[in-house]
């Protein structure tokens, strides 16, 4: 098992929140970034003030549409405030691009000139750079992006027992400015295909969720990943969602003693959700989620959910 020996900062958040903000947890809210249908019309968001009833903003409208990319799509979005404000947002650009996409605002409803950044660009047989999330690490003073890839005949370890030729792994890159990027590195490889990674912070410690990506058989669950002594990520523990069901696109908050972990189930076409208070027992609390235009074409798909201050939810709600 290769693992990574980034330094990651040890008050990560779940998901895509920055650890960096000091913020009243009674005053904050919670939002969900997330697409439809394919992602071709970019943006969408969510709003809850508990975790548990998540309402549409903007009457379900694009908060931005796609302008970058091949296939100019807005899949996967993740959304970071960084330090200094600024919300920072990467998205799938495509099915098959070695980019990703990137813009940043101030309020979520003006954006920066979006960017196409070619994080694998200097792999010419990439596949793919799917579900790409980002992290403000305090301790190193940087943002953290990382994704899955997959290069043809990189790993033997999965091959074949995928989804077509795809044999994923997660990559990352570091950028204090977004400017300039450090060189893509192997971030975790678990030894099977994966793809779908996200930072988690709870029981005082650092964690990776992803998603075990194996076709053959069926495996599509999600996992648990502990960060070792030496900064990288050990093997990951035993899935902790619904026996055959098909998971993907995880994302985490940490609400009161409880991690929340909301998840894709985009087989059966619905958002679920597992609670735990050590990250051993997991109990099933999708029946107690209520999330926007389940049942429908315009149902959530493989969003991230976010801590942000109660203020800028009532702006939103406002606009």
């Amino acid at each position: 098992m290769k693992r990574t020996a980034l330094t990651l900062a040890a008050l990560l958040l779940a998901g895509c929140a920055a650890p960096s903000v000091q913020q009243d947890a009674a005053r904050d809210a919670y939002l969900f970034a997330y697409f439809i249908k394919n992602g071709e019309d970019g943006l969408h968001l969510a709003a809850s003030t508990d975790g548990y009833r998540w309402e549409k903003l903007g009457g379900g409208a694009s908060y931005l549409k796609p302008t970058v990319g091949k296939a100019k799509l807005m899949r996967d979005p993740c959304i970071v405030r960084g330090p200094d404000g600024v919300y920072h947002m990467v998205w799938t650009s495509g099915w098959n691009e070695n980019g990703i996409g990137y813009a940043s605002s101030t309020d979520l409803v003006n954006w920066s000139a979006q960017r196409e950044l070619p994080v694998m660009a200097h792999e010419p047989g990439v596949l793919n750079a799917w579900a790409p999330e980002i992290a403000w690490d305090a301790d190193a003073g940087h943002y953290l992006i990382y994704w899955s890839s997959t290069i043809p005949g990189r790993f033997k370890e999965g091959e074949g027992v995928g989804d077509d030729k795809y044999n994923h792994r997660i990559y990352a890159t570091t950028t204090k400015d977004f400017a300039s990027f450090t060189p893509t590195t192997l971030f975790y490889d678990p030894g099977f295909s994966v793809i779908d990674a996200t930072l988690l912070h709870a029981q005082g410690k650092d964690w990776l969720l992803v998603k075990d990506e194996t076709r053959h058989p069926p495996k599509k669950h999600l996992q648990l990943a502990a960060r070792s002594a030496d900064g990288g990520y050990g093997a990951p523990a035993a899935p902790f969602t619904p026996p055959g069901l098909w998971t993907e696109g995880p994302t985490a908050l940490q609400i009161g003693a409880d991690t929340i972990v909301y998840y894709d189930a985009y087989t059966s076409k619905h958002y679920g959700a597992m609670r735990s208070r050590d990250l051993v027992q997991w109990e099933d609390v999708t029946a107690q989620m209520q999330f926007p235009d389940e049942g429908t074409p315009q149902r959530m798909r493989h969003g991230t959910a976010f801590r942000v201050p109660a203020g800028l939810l009532e702006r939103l709600r406002r606009n």
